[in-house]
C-alpha cells in the first residue's frame, strides 16, 4: 500500500502531519492559558505591555505564531487536497489547488513575519 504524499504537505507523511498538528495545538493551548492566567480579570494597557515586553513572552508567542502557522497549513492542504481534485474539478482542480495552496502559503507567511515585526519592534 502506497502513502500519499505531496510536495506541498508539511510533513513526509500523514503521521509526521498528525503529529505536527497534536504538538502545535499543545503549544497553542499552552499559550492561551498562559495569556488567560496573566490577564485575569482584567489588564490596563501598561500591564499588557509590560507583558510583552519581556523576552520569555515574546519568544513564546513567536511559537505559538509558528504552531498556528504550520497548524492552519496543514488543515488547509488536507481540506484543498480532498476537495480541489481532477476528478471533481476537471482538469482545472489541480491548477486551482496549486493557487489556493500558493495564495494560502503566502497569506501564512506574511501573518508570521508581520507577527514577528510587532513584537520584537
Amino acid at each position: 500500500m502506497d502513502m500519499v504524499t505531496a510536495v506541498t504537505s508539511f510533513g513526509r507523511s500523514g503521521l509526521s502531519d498528525w503529529l505536527v498538528q497534536r504538538v502545535s495545538a499543545v503549544i497553542l493551548l499552552a499559550y492561551f492559558i498562559t495569556l488567560g492566567v496573566s490577564i485575569g480579570d482584567g489588564v490596563t494597557y501598561a500591564e499588557w505591555k509590560a507583558l510583552f515586553e519581556q523576552t520569555w513572552m515574546r519568544v513564546f508567542s513567536v511559537m505559538a505564531v509558528l504552531s498556528l502557522a504550520a497548524h492552519a497549513w496543514i488543515g488547509i492542504w488536507a481540506v484543498l487536497t480532498d476537495y480541489l481534485t481532477e476528478r471533481m474539478m476537471g482538469a482545472k482542480g489541480n491548477v486551482l489547488r496549486f493557487v489556493c495552496q500558493i495564495l494560502s502559503s503566502l497569506a501564512i507567511f506574511v501573518y508570521v513575519i508581520w507577527t514577528i515585526q510587532i513584537l520584537w519592534s
